[in-house]
């Protein structure tokens, strides 16, 4: 009974969609061991900055992926959403004080909008097809990134705002007297876990939503929408409510984002940038997978963080090499970043977790 117990406990968790692949199982249980635990097995404020930044980023391109890879939509306004949400705390924390009700009341705010401009962007573009709705919410996108820009008054600009975060999340704060294995528990550490548990959530609600008669919909939407509009289903209908919820989680990742850095600023929230990274992780990790979300978030995060500094270090130890040591100057990260890119997508043209799986759709 307790044998049987365990393995239905994990596909309740899991919505019957486990990993299927020993290695894949490891690699998940690894990355979430990390992300878990990772206040008290790391030192100093840029390896949490990193395990935050890829518990936002889980999210974030696991949205995304909602659209691309489980319904075929092509948009390039996520990160419109993702700034939404940013900006609905960041704005209300920073002119209203720091407060619960009124980071509540901002991120409220924050998905209200997003839910009316989703819907007029799903209702007037979901009807073009191909490039040509891509095209739309590039353009929106790109209005509204100039719009945070120049509404200096409100946003702060090309600078952004800083903001101060509730009493409870503040660094002066302790949760305890003593320490934890070694490690204060002070607000920043209350907040990274409240960035973590929220994303996980988020990530199994997710995953519900993609094996659920509804996820299926969109799925037969992808591979051929015509036969599904014959057997019955609106698929414009179920197009925009995707639409909807992925741009709703997008805005929520946005929230925590914000949250963690008490930072909103076009740059870091509304810039393409941000775009170009959730399509490298949704390619790199596989479309059409959530858990490509999580692999693909941790290994590109980690690889613009660290290999700078790798590349650094191997260049030094090659110092009698002028010509390895020229070709790994950390100047040159983005170059061999691209290069990991391309053999990541040459020998996993289906992503990491495609390629664990065997190869097998979702």
């Amino acid at each position: 009974m307790q044998k049987q117990f365990l393995p239905h406990l994990l596909k309740s968790i899991f919505s019957d969609d486990l990993p299927r692949s020993r290695l894949l199982s490891s690699l998940l249980l690894l990355i979430f061991l990390g992300l878990a635990l990772a206040p008290f097995i790391t030192s100093g404020a840029r390896p949490l900055n990193t395990a935050a930044t890829i518990c936002v980023y889980v999210i974030l391109v696991a949205s995304y992926d909602l659209l691309l890879g489980y319904t075929g939509i092509v948009s390039f306004a996520h990160t419109m959403f993702f700034g939404i949400g940013a900006y609905g705390i960041g704005l209300s924390l920073s002119d209203n004080g720091p407060y619960w009700w009124v980071a509540f009341a901002g991120l409220l705010a924050a998905l209200l909008l997003t839910v009316v401009l989703a819907l007029i962007v799903g209702l007037f573009a979901l009807r073009v097809r191909a490039i040509f709705y891509s095209m739309i919410t590039l353009a929106v996108a790109s209005s509204f990134a100039v719009l945070a820009s120049q509404l200096s008054d409100l946003t702060g600009g090309e600078d952004g705002k800083t903001f101060s975060v509730p009493a409870l999340l503040s660094p002066a704060f302790r949760l305890f007297e003593a320490e934890i294995f070694g490690r204060v528990v002070d607000g920043k550490v209350i907040t990274y876990y409240i960035v973590f548990f929220s994303s996980v959530l988020l990530f199994l609600f997710l995953l519900r939503v993609v094996n659920s008669p509804f996820g299926r919909v969109l799925q037969a939407i992808r591979e051929n929408e015509f036969r599904a509009e014959a057997l019955g289903y609106r698929t414009v209908l179920y197009r925009v409510l995707a639409n909807c919820l992925a741009a709703l989680i997008a805005a929520l990742a946005g929230g925590l984002m914000a949250l963690w850095l008490r930072y909103v600023g076009p740059k870091t929230m509304l810039s393409f940038d941000v775009m170009t990274d959730i399509l490298l992780i949704v390619v790199i990790g596989g479309m059409g997978t959530m858990y490509g979300a999580v692999v693909g978030s941790a290994l590109f995060i980690i690889a613009q963080n660290y290999l700078k500094s790798l590349m650094a270090q191997a260049s030094s130890a090659l110092v009698g090499v002028p010509l390895l040591a020229q070709a790994l100057h950390p100047d040159r990260w983005m170059l061999w970043l691209g290069v990991l890119f391309i053999l990541s997508v040459y020998f996993f043209p289906t992503g990491i977790v495609g390629k664990l799986r065997g190869n097998r759709p979702s």
